[in-house]
């Protein structure tokens, strides 16, 4: 819990900085619909995709719905009851075919996409708007992994009936002319930025990219940590190639005055290898987008392996960030944890330090590849093998952390993801979490994912009270 005096230090610091974020800066709309939401939060509207398969625990069938809109949430520029929020790849699950390891993606030809929403008085959502996300030239984009030179960890693409996704579906497999089919502008969108221009910027878990639409979901823009991809305006320092598959670019946030990009990696990467990725050491990146220079800083999450799932800002260096782990607090596909961990911290990058100020010596060095090396070890394997006092020892500090809300006690958070954050204003946050597509597989079967036994999964809406928060 916050004190009195933290709510009043933040309110006065996002006042006299002049740098509060989209949402607390608008003077559109109100926030009266804030104030008697219930606790229990409201769940977004959906559509079927598709009712034709059986659910692999009771045979019966099932839906796959759409849904899905929970990856990432952002303000509205300018109208405060409104926000943004983002879908993934589309309805997907692991699973190991003649093909090899993979995901079964029902959905196959699943366009991401962004939904602009409204929340009126009485605990009303609308969905006003749904923008497809296309490639430059205007085609559709789809969720399907990109090819290895982009990131792509060899996920097979398979359909429901376990058959491979193919370039074209009605001929045989051939690996020179009928290939399993890979998309360079696949996305498996989780961050989510609404810029004052009408424009969005996408990170993803795949590259992981940062895409930049236009405001009809047209990419116009691309940072990645590929040097020879041609449609990169800047690059991500190289070992951000390194993330850990399906745990990518979590988060991503905009400085209130629009100029750099601040996003955030969902768990320890693969740096140099697999070994290094059990830890608690996440990383968090600026870009500049004028000049393309970018600036690393380290979080420390509360417990190996843990999700950074959404950041949002508060001001030019504060942020909110969501962490949590992928429990259930009152069961559903896996059994009921009642030590559940769904939070948000508030962080400070300038308590941190920034990895391109760390003296080189003998001991510490840099490598293209691998970021910052003491005594030969990445920072992911130092952390791990050595602890966060070694870290500090080499004068290397990670973000300050203050905790904000823990979910779980205020509204005994039932699912297990928590990847949305809308700032609303000085006294509100919204939380969306990710449903999945109300999609849930075991041993590679697609069933209905069900919170606690009875209630199928779907995109809910809170919406925290600040004064909730004051002791």
């Amino acid at each position: 819990m916050i004190s009195k005096v933290w709510l009043i230090s933040l309110i006065s610091t996002l006042v006299l900085s002049g740098c509060m974020s989209h949402s607390s800066s608008s003077t559109s709309g109100s926030t009266e619909f804030a104030e008697d939401f219930p606790k229990q939060g409201v769940s977004l509207s959906y559509e079927v995709l598709r009712a034709d398969l059986l659910d692999g625990k009771t045979n019966q069938p099932f839906e796959v719905r759409n849904g899905g809109f929970g990856s990432a949430m952002t303000a509205h520029p300018s109208i405060r009851h409104q926000f943004y929020a983002l879908t993934d790849r589309g309805p997907n699950a692991n699973y190991s075919g003649d093909y090899g390891k993979g995901k079964t993606f029902p959905v196959a030809d699943y366009t991401p996409r962004i939904g602009l929403f409204e929340v009126s008085e009485g605990a009303q959502i609308t969905q006003l708007k749904s923008i497809l996300l296309k490639r430059p030239d205007g085609q559709l984009i789809s969720g399907l992994p990109n090819t290895s030179a982009l990131g792509g960890t060899g996920e097979t693409p398979y359909h429901a009936n376990g058959l491979p996704v193919l370039m074209d579906d009605s001929k045989p497999y051939n690996a020179q002319t009928n290939p399993i089919k890979l998309d360079d502008y696949g996305l498996d969108g989780e961050g989510l930025v609404a810029l004052k221009d009408g424009t969005f910027w996408v990170s993803d878990e795949y590259g992981p990219h940062m895409v930049h639409y236009d405001a009809n979901g047209v990419e116009i823009g691309r940072i990645n940590a590929f040097k020879m991809d041609s449609r990169n305006t800047f690059n991500l320092p190289a070992v951000f190639q390194h993330r850990r598959a399906n745990r990518g670019m979590e988060g991503l946030a905009i400085t209130p005055d629009e100029q750099t990009l601040v996003g955030i990696m969902q768990s320890t990467m693969r740096n140099p290898d697999k070994s290094a990725q059990k830890g608690d050491l996440t990383r968090i990146v600026t870009v500049n987008l004028q000049t393309g220079k970018t600036e690393q800083y380290l979080y420390r999450q509360e417990k190996n392996e843990n999700s950074n799932s959404e950041i949002a800002a508060l001001t030019q260096t504060q942020f909110l960030v969501i962490e949590r782990d992928g429990s259930f607090l009152l069961g559903g596909p896996k059994k009921a944890n009642p030590k559940a961990q769904k939070q948000v911290y508030r962080i400070d990058l300038s308590s941190a330090t920034p990895l391109s100020s760390v003296a080189l010596s003998n001991s510490v060095t840099r490598d293209e590849s691998h970021g910052l090396l003491i005594d030969g070890l990445t920072l992911e394997q130092y952390a791990q093998q050595r602890g966060w006092a070694a870290l500090a020892a080499e004068g290397i500090k990670p973000v300050s952390k203050t905790l904000v809300v823990d979910m779980v006690k205020e509204v005994a958070y039932p699912h297990d993801k928590m990847e949305g954050l809308w700032i609303i204003d000085h006294h509100h946050l919204g939380v969306l979490n990710d449903d999945d597509f109300a999609t849930w597989s075991t041993k590679g079967k697609l069933e209905q994912k069900y919170l606690n036994g009875n209630t199928v999964d779907s995109n809910q809406l809170y919406i925290i009270n600040a004064e909730l928060l004051l002791e």
